[in-house]
């Protein structure tokens, strides 16, 4: 359970209804972290171009950057 509130679905503007739309189409629902970076609009639109770049780097095999943030995630207690 996250300490913050994140901004649900009626005080989301257009774009992030999108954002959320899209997110939701990938995992089943939107994640709390998500909501929580919409809040903060640079934030979120930074994390997800920040995504998108990671997703598309070619010179790292995927298997390994899939591991490296598990990695990551475990070492900082991200609890998702």
């Amino acid at each position: 359970m996250a300490r913050i509130d994140g901004i649900s679905d009626e005080e989301a503007s257009f774009m992030t209804k999108r954002v959320f739309a899209a997110a939701a189409a990938q995992t089943g629902a939107v994640p709390d972290p998500l909501r929580i970076m919409a809040k903060s609009g640079g934030t979120m639109w930074g994390a997800g171009f920040f995504e998108i770049a990671i997703g598309r780097a070619k010179s790292v095999p995927e298997r390994l950057k899939t591991l490296v943030c598990l990695k990551t995630a475990s070492m900082v207690g991200c609890v998702f």
